[in-house]
């Protein structure tokens, strides 16, 4: 159970906030949007700022994802591993990828699993979940891998959009639906 009860599913008001969440979502609210919605405010931000960092960003859905799981595994935010790493796989990533990400870590010592970029985008997803500091050797790990600061700056926000997510998350005890 949820720490705070949800809002309807029928919910109807406020109406343009509501629909504008149902249309991003394909028409119906998730658990997760009908928590954000006891506070419309931060319902109505979260909704904006979700959407740009997931379909108006250059960096490649696939390292996204790749990030977006990572952090997820990290928190142990299920609810958010259970909707990414699906998204995952049509970014494509495999199902040994997923496999290893549930266990963090084994990309070290399977590193057939994971390319050079992916490889650096998880260090830094790993550093920045546990420890917020990034050490100077896997800043510049990550740069040498991406083709610009635009895709380092937008890994970056990811990586710390999703760990805000999961945090929300856990701490409000989220279900799947």
């Amino acid at each position: 159970m949820p720490r705070i009860p949800y809002k309807p599913a029928n919910l109807k008001e406020p109406y343009d906030l509501v629909e504008s969440i149902r249309k991003r979502r394909g028409g119906n609210l998730l658990n997760l949007d009908r928590m954000l919605l006891q506070s419309p405010s931060f319902a109505k931000g979260w909704n904006t700022f979700l959407g740009e960092v997931r379909t108006a960003l250059e960096l490649s859905p696939k390292l996204r994802e790749l990030a977006i799981c990572a952090v997820a595994v990290l928190n142990g935010a299920d609810y958010e591993f259970q909707i990414h790493a699906p998204e995952f796989i049509k970014a494509g990533g495999t199902a040994q990828q997923v496999e290893a990400l549930q266990k963090i870590g084994a990309y070290h010592d399977e590193p057939s699993l994971f390319d050079r970029v992916e490889r650096a985008a998880l260090m830094l997803t790993f550093e920045m979940t546990r420890n917020v500091k990034v050490k100077e050797t896997t800043f510049a790990d990550m740069r040498a891998v991406l083709p610009n600061d635009q895709h380092v700056v937008e890994l970056v926000g990811v990586i710390a959009t999703y760990n805000m997510v999961s945090r929300f998350l856990v701490a409000l005890e989220v279900e799947r639906e």
